[in-house]
């Protein structure tokens, strides 16, 4: 059994496809094609059910993939094993524009401290094209929204609803059971990032029939953050980006949670035949923990 055949495929098993797996493995449909037909030669069984061009997972092919994945893990790690010392490990994290912003800056240099033996890595790209690096392989591990795949297993670690906050002294700091229509009546700066989630907010108005004086439309949290604190205008925006002014005073969350709420999380995600360093799971949980700490004790 040649381990060439096995990532084959596992390539095909994530990606759900023979053209992405040659594609990410860098080579013909046919080779791919080729080596899986080896194992399945080699095995005696059909790993996939073939109709056409269209593959799908045998039962045996399902049963198969959690010790086609323990060998590869098994494989991957007694290589690291052997290197050299002077020729560092290296861990490549990716995470959403979000997550690098906030928590990445936070989070390197403290996994770095609890494993100096380890290169860090890092890309910060949007959340679909995260995923695609993660299924070919290109990131170890990635933050990010959550997403549902078969080829991946997430772990829910930062929290990140959007909350609406105002200004000190604004007069909603004070009130309770807002109406929508008050809302609307305030002058507000909006976040425009063409979520799902975030297009939540302009349905909220046009259910209730009313228009929103929003004055500011802007792509980038930073902005938006500071024209609230500004006292130009108030608005929703996620946590990870206001922890910090919330806990200092310098913006003031606003409970609507009776009218709106938009619930998101940023997991860990990486492939289902484990996470390269698992030695470095616990180092992760632990600068999330730290990272809280931290914000918390900010003032």
């Amino acid at each position: 059994m040649n381990i060439d055949h096995l990532e084959a495929f596992m390539y095909v098993v994530h990606l759900e496809s023979i053209h992405k797996a040659a594609e990410a493995l860098y080579l013909s449909q046919p080779t791919v094609t080729a080596r899986i037909k080896t194992l399945e030669r080699d095995l005696g069984i059909e790993l996939f059910l073939r109709k056409g061009r269209s593959l799908t997972l045998s039962e045996e092919g399902k049963a198969f993939i959690p010790y086609a994945e323990q060998i590869i893990r098994t494989y991957q790690q007694g290589k690291k094993l052997l290197k050299k010392e002077d020729n560092p490990d290296e861990i490549v994290i990716g995470a959403n524009i979000i997550t690098s912003q906030y928590f990445i800056p936070f989070a390197l240099p403290f996994l770095k401290k609890t494993k100096p033996h380890l290169r860090f890595k890092f890309f910060s790209v949007p959340n679909e094209v995260l995923l695609d690096k993660l299924l070919h392989k290109q990131v170890d591990i990635a933050f990010m929204k959550d997403v549902t795949h078969r080829g991946i297993q997430k772990y829910e670690l930062l929290n990140n609803s959007v909350r609406l906050v105002v200004y000190p002294g604004h007069s909603f700091q004070f009130q309770e059971n807002l109406s929508v229509p008050q809302l609307a009546s305030e002058p507000m700066v909006f976040f425009e990032c063409g979520a799902v989630d975030w297009n939540r907010v302009y349905k909220l108005f046009e259910l209730a029939n009313v228009n929103p004086r929003i004055e500011f439309l802007v792509d980038h949290l930073e902005v938006a953050k500071s024209i609230i604190l500004s006292k130009n205008g108030i608005g929703f925006l996620p946590y990870l980006c206001i922890k910090e002014e919330l806990e200092k005073g310098d913006l003031i969350e606003v409970d609507v949670s009776h009218i709106l709420q938009i619930n998101q999380h940023i997991f860990a995600t990486h492939l289902n035949n484990g996470f390269v360093y698992p030695e470095l799971w616990n180092d992760i949980l632990l600068s999330v923990k730290e990272f809280e700490k931290e914000k918390e004790h900010v003032y």
